[in-house]
């Protein structure tokens, strides 16, 4: 993972206005909601690849965990702020996709991570491959390809 994203590496973009109730005492963003930043974020990442998520995955009889959350806290957002969370698709495995994310207030980066999310069955939670059909929407969704290791989980 990059330390610094650029935000000109994401095609997606969400905007959002940092509330009131996502602020400790001192008028800084909570930690915690950070990730819930970046799962509005993913939700209308899938919205702008015209995948209804997590319909069109139930389809298949399948859904997506997450297994890996990694965030690095580069500058604090505060009550009311105006941010912006980038999300991209950085590496597609067989089974899983990795998410990297930025989160700027203006041009200043203020968060940087990834999510692992793994396709599964639901029940049995054993992964299955990510259908071709998303690979292709992914690739032709992206700024910059994504790694490619289909080997691998």
């Amino acid at each position: 993972m990059k330390a610094l994203l650029q935000r000109s590496d994401f095609r997606h973009l969400h905007p959002l206005r940092v509330r009131w109730a996502e602020v400790d005492p001192q008028g800084i963003v909570f930690n915690g909601n950070y990730l819930t930043y970046a799962d509005v974020g993913i939700t209308e990442y899938f919205r702008a690849l015209g995948i209804a998520f997590p319909t069109d995955l139930a389809r298949d009889g399948t859904d997506f965990f997450a297994v890996r959350t990694l965030l690095e806290y580069l500058a604090p957002a505060r009550f009311d702020d105006e941010i912006a969370v980038g999300i991209r698709v950085s590496r597609l495995g067989r089974s899983s996709m990795t998410f990297s994310l930025g989160i700027w207030r203006g041009d200043s980066a203020l968060t940087s991570g990834e999510i692992v999310y793994v396709l599964a069955d639901p029940l049995s939670r054993s992964s299955r491959a990510l259908p071709d059909w998303l690979r292709a929407k992914v690739r032709g969704f992206e700024v910059l390809p994504p790694a490619e290791q289909a080997s691998q989980g």
